[in-house]
């Protein structure tokens, strides 16, 4: 049984003078900065919610909105699910108080547990104190030192449909005060949004003049027009018309679209009743409906231009993050199958031992925050260590591939194939037993987010980090084979390995070497893709396998020019096709168009050299 102390006269005039000031010195500094005058005021307005007038309840949520203060769209979502009641203590006074859940006793009696709406964050609210009697509930968690009182001795503020409405909109207009920007942003956009926030139309006009954020100022812009758009003068309309198209606003495309829809029914209707028609031409001042139309074509003409433009650029930008990731994904292959000649069909799965080793990163550090070792701000770090991890843990799993089974099946290709596609399985399944069939990878906060280059187009960092990776990747790989001893005797042995070898080149340690790099290539891409797409067992296999295979016969066997440039070609192509076919139709018609040019470049894009030319 819990006892829970419920309320008394006198413990009623305590909380009246305490002003449900339950905290601790400490836990002021746990909540959202707001002066005592300004929660006066708020307690004052939250009253007035219960008023029977309903034009009260509209001044008082308006004000409340008005107000700035960052609790404000907590408290009108309290409203509209019915959470808040008013108090009355044995002197008369009234206060707001806080019940998101009833409990009830052994007799089935409801009782409310008392919070005060406007001390708490993060969802956890102070709760009011009390220092009565004893009530007994069971099977129920709460706060021994928490109010209770019986629910009949609450008043409930009702709200209605068109109070939650209202309620609704504040919510919005309050985020229009916020001191953070992505609050206000989202607040500017939100107020925009059907059904717009007229009530907005001050503060969002104040925010797109003086808001030091350029993007703010022209969202809120844009909402101030969209509101306008459905203003009762048709002189406002069409002004916002013109000033959406000036803005180029894809929020105003398909409103746009809807009343040009309209107008032409609208015309079509009325198209019998001439004198209608008439009154509408002769009427001083009034647009024509050619004129109508003409201002919703020319306006609807600028922002679908706008759109393509986006669009081919969003294509263009989503086909250099795909081609990146399929570069390191063939960077590693293409070494192995130029210098090796073997099919690694499990390249693939070492992608995906490389994402897997960043999630296993990612639990180290969590647990060594759990346990006090590191401090939470350092978890982002471990996506910063988890490179080389993902690297060395799919090359340490590639050289023992090499050292087990590819270094018996040189010169077999049938073989090798076979056998890493066998490897792959096993891989496959191995992970899925050990972490199931889906994990999930957080992206660190860097990564999350984008940067908007030009209006309505963004850049995610954690694409543009790939894309960075990736250049990293070609830069590291060139230098290796031009640049390092090591990277000569492979280049040696690719060109002619039976010279090589009598020229004192360990060709068998080169082989393994070789492999060990490519599986660890596979790796970083495996660690990149955890940035923008889900980990699966059979991740590689399923979605990247054949496309690095395809980059690596398109651009020439073992030729780092070639990858680059099939690569590159292959995202942006699939990424401009996959909108209008979707993508397994893109995947088709992708192979299609490659086996096409192959029949004019058996070759590639750049020939191979060496040991692979001569066969």
């Amino acid at each position: 049984m819990k006892q829970i102390k419920i309320i008394s006269p006198f413990i009623l005039a305590l909380v009246s003078t305490l002003g449900f000031n339950g905290c601790s010195s400490d836990e002021p500094q746990q909540r959202i900065a707001s002066s005592g005058a300004a929660t006066a005021t708020i307690r004052e307005l939250l009253l007035e919610l219960g008023n029977d007038d309903s034009e009260i309840v509209r001044t008082s949520i308006t004000a409340l909105a008005n107000t700035g203060d960052q609790r404000i769209e907590v408290l009108m979502e309290f409203y509209r699910q019915g959470s808040l009641y008013i108090l009355e203590d044995s002197d008369g006074i009234r206060k707001v108080v806080l019940c998101e859940e009833v409990v009830e006793n052994e007799d089935l009696d409801e009782f409310a547990p008392l919070s005060d709406p406007l001390s708490g964050v993060a969802g956890v609210y102070v709760p009011i104190p009390s220092n009565g009697e004893m009530v007994e509930f069971e099977g129920v968690e709460l706060n021994p030192d928490q109010l209770v009182v019986p629910i009949e001795d609450l008043e409930e503020i009702d709200a209605g449909r068109k109070e939650r409405n209202w309620a609704r909109s504040a919510k919005f207009l309050s985020r229009l005060s916020s001191p953070v920007a992505d609050i206000r942003l989202s607040g500017a956009k939100k107020c925009g949004d059907p059904p717009e926030q007229t009530v907005a139309l001050d503060r969002l006009r104040e925010l797109a003049e003086n808001d030091p954020i350029s993007k703010i100022r022209r969202v809120a812009q844009e909402s101030v027009l969209l509101i306008q758009l459905r203003d009762a003068d048709e002189d406002v309309q069409f002004a916002a018309v013109e000033g959406l198209a000036a803005l180029k606003s894809l929020r105003a495309l398909p409103r746009l679209e809807d009343r040009l829809k309209s107008l032409r029914e609208s015309h079509e209707d009325d198209a019998g009743n001439s004198g209608a028609v008439q009154t509408e031409h002769t009427r001083a001042g009034a647009l024509t409906y050619a004129e109508k139309e003409k201002a919703y074509k020319l306006a609807i003409s600028i922002i679908a231009g706008h759109q393509r433009n986006v669009g081919m650029a969003e294509n263009l930008f989503r086909g250099l993050s795909l081609g990146s990731i399929l570069i390191m994904m063939a960077l590693g292959l293409a070494i192995t199958f130029g210098l090796m000649g073997v099919i690694n069909m499990a390249h693939g799965e070492l992608m995906m031992i490389g994402a897997y080793a960043t999630y296993e990163m990612q639990l180290l550090f969590s647990k060594l925050i759990e346990q006090g070792k590191l401090p939470e701000a350092a978890f982002g770090y471990y996506y910063a260590l988890a490179l080389p991890f993902a690297f060395l843990c799919a090359a340490m799993v590639g050289y023992i591939m090499e050292l087990v089974v590819i270094s018996r099946l040189y010169r077999k290709p049938l073989e090798s194939l076979l056998a890493t596609w066998g490897i792959g399985l096993i891989l496959i399944q191995c992970v899925r037993i050990r972490y199931g069939d889906n994990i999930g990878v957080s992206a660190p906060d860097w990564a999350r987010g984008s940067i908007e280059i030009v209006q309505d187009f963004n850049m995610p960092w954690g694409r543009l980090f790939i894309i960075g990776l990736t250049v990293l990747s070609v830069v590291t790989v060139y230098g290796l084979m031009y640049f390092t001893r090591i990277g000569l005797q492979m280049r040696a042995t690719m060109q002619n390995r039976d010279m090589a070898s009598s020229l004192g080149v360990n060709t068998k340690r080169i082989d393994a070497f070789t492999f060990a790099f490519g599986s660890g290539l596979a790796g970083v891409a495996g660690y990149a893709v955890t940035l923008i797409g889900g980990v699966t067992p059979d991740m590689g296999q399923q979605v990247y396998i054949v496309d690095s295979f395809l980059v690596v016969v398109t651009g020439g066997v073992g030729e780092i020019a070639g990858v680059i440039c099939s690569g590159l070609g292959i995202g942006v192509l699939t990424k401009f096709i996959e909108p209008g076919t979707g993508t397994i139709w893109a995947k088709i018609i992708l192979l299609v168009l490659i086996v096409g040019f192959m029949q004019f470049r058996p070759s590639g894009l750049f020939a191979p050299k060496g040991r692979l030319a001569d066969d």
